[in-house]
């Protein structure tokens, strides 16, 4: 692995463009843009400029062998990332070098199967194809084909169904497949605005990545940037959800950066800036229809502030009288409920509700929407799993009935959350907790801060916050609202005014830099794939 002082290293196998508009040149920039080192190996010299491809000519398989050889003595990856390959026997040299280097270590393995170029032109005859099919798909941790080459990739003339399309590629031996589709007419949203949709299938998360068309001709070199992102943001240690949430950042805004550099399509221009820029995140559908609400129209609200998760209905009154007043009931549905459970749940949710109307304190019934949409609760919580189990009407039914809290641990689930115009985003847990046991890693203030920024909603930070220094560094990292549960301790009366005064100071002060965010999953030490 590399040292602290070093970025990861990504070996990018592909062709060159003499234009400087793909293949490697694409990869370069996407690597400075992800901040990890790329290690260009060529296998093909293309001659190409911005409106056609007049030659492509393979690097013969010992000029190939060399580069590898000579790059893993000195430099090994920790991600391989191919882009055009000139032929069968490239494919198979790339197959078991990544054998070879697997044999001594973790490697992921993206592959962009550039199987034509998109003014029309072949790059791979059916000798090519099968090898992909046959060597890489396999051996694959991330597949980025667009439509037509997951088609070609699956001997179809074209894909009427892109989610059982991704499965089909999966089943080929892909962890993970994302079937790009920025270059087809999109297929239509709630919003009726222009997106550009790709489908994602990988184990954490599936749906469609949606961003809004950019209205420019510039694109060539968008797919090699998006497979090139994803490669970096691998090489960082997000796992493929999160890593394909960075390369749909990373791309649109080279979108947005690019310009003419010839008569024909000009370059898209990755840069470090997106990570940044709060425009870029995009929005992940929660099923099979490309569905995403539009944004509400609400009047300005107050902070969230300091926010307490309660277990029962005296305890919310007790936090209500020392002051807070943005408040979660928490109550969990018995292992082995007792007849008269439902009652005892309707019972606590109207007392909460009475109690927080009369303070004119903000209520969320963490769980049980039914019943607290029933009763007229004004907010509701639910984590990422409950809203997954419902129909796209029934999600639309809570945020029309009542304000929605949703909880997020990770790059896609914010931008899953951000589709339902939220109340707040839960981001967590942001310091180790024993309150819920979780795979999350802890997100800490790096990630707290990024998901303030770059979140479309309101942030609350939860998880492990049990002390008021911890509380001011969650305000300085622009969490509208800070969650605590055991450290209000027993009598919130004591603690609640001194914790409140520390989250205001922490709002005055200045706001932390925002940083990279960092993975909040592990990726497995040792995987085949």
């Amino acid at each position: 692995m590399s040292s602290p002082t070093q970025p990861p290293i990504v070996w990018s196998i592909a062709g060159t463009d003499c234009g400087g508009g793909a293949g490697l040149s694409a990869d370069q920039r996407a690597a400075d843009a992800l901040q990890v080192h790329l290690c260009p190996v060529v296998a093909a010299v293309t001659a190409q400029n911005s409106v056609c491809v007049t030659r492509v000519q393979p690097v013969g398989l010992e000029g190939l062998q060399a580069q590898l050889e000579t790059l893993a003595q000195d430099m090994p990856p920790q991600v391989i990332k191919t882009g055009l390959l000139g032929n069968a026997e490239q494919v198979a040299c790339v197959a078991e070098w990544v054998d070879r280097l697997r044999a001594k270590g973790p490697l992921a393995l993206v592959v962009d199967p550039v199987l034509g170029a998109s003014s029309g032109a072949a790059f791979a005859n059916a000798d090519t194809v099968r090898a992909y099919r046959e060597l890489l798909l396999p051996r694959a941790t991330l597949i980025t084909p667009n439509q037509a080459e997951a088609a070609q990739l699956l001997g179809l003339q074209g894909l009427t169904d892109i989610p059982a399309a991704a499965e089909a590629l999966r089943r080929l031996g892909c962890e993970s497949v994302c079937i790009t589709g920025g270059d087809v007419a999109p297929l239509g949203d709630a919003a009726h605005e222009p997106l550009a949709l790709d489908w994602m299938a990988t184990p954490h998360a599936s749906g469609w990545l949606a961003h809004a068309r950019l209205p420019t001709p510039h694109n060539h070199g968008t797919g090699c940037t998006f497979a090139s992102a994803a490669a970096g943001a691998l090489a960082r240690g997000f796992v493929s959800a999160d890593a394909l949430v960075l390369a749909k950042m990373a791309t649109w805004h080279a979108l947005l950066k690019a310009q003419a550099a010839g008569q024909g399509p000009g370059p898209v221009r990755a840069h470090a800036d997106f990570i940044r820029d709060p425009a870029s995140l995009p929005r992940l559908s929660w099923g099979p229809a490309p569905v995403f609400p539009g944004a509400h129209s609400t009047q300005p609200q107050r902070p969230l502030g300091l926010y307490a998760v309660v277990d029962s209905a005296d305890r919310l009154q007790q936090v209500l009288d020392a002051g807070i007043r943005t408040v979660q009931l928490r109550l969990k549905t018995p292992e082995q409920p007792t007849a008269d459970w439902p009652h005892q749940l309707r019972q606590a949710i109207e007392r909460c509700i009475a109690s927080a109307r009369q303070v004119d304190a903000e209520l969320f019934i963490n769980d049980h929407a039914e019943s607290a949409l029933e009763l007229g609760a004004p907010g509701i919580h639910l984590g990422q799993e409950d809203l997954l189990t419902l129909s796209d009407e029934a999600r639309s039914r809570i945020i029309r009935g009542a304000a929605l809290g949703i909880s997020s641990h990770s790059l896609w689930e914010l931008c899953r959350a951000s589709t339902l115009h939220p109340r707040y985003i839960a981001c967590g847990p942001v310091w180790p907790t024993t309150t819920k046991a979780m795979p999350w890693l802890p997100q800490g203030l790096d990630n707290l801060g990024w998901w303030s920024a770059m979140a479309p909603r309101p942030v609350v930070a939860i998880g492990g916050i049990l002390a008021a220094e911890q509380v001011l560094a969650a305000a300085r990292s622009g969490a509208d609202g800070v969650c605590v549960v055991r450290g209000l301790g027993e009598h919130p009366a004591a603690t609640v005014p001194a914790l409140q005064q520390t989250l205001a100071a922490g709002h005055t002060e200045p706001r932390f830099a925002v940083e990279w965010p960092h993975s909040s999953l592990a990726r497995p030490t040792a995987d085949s794939h």
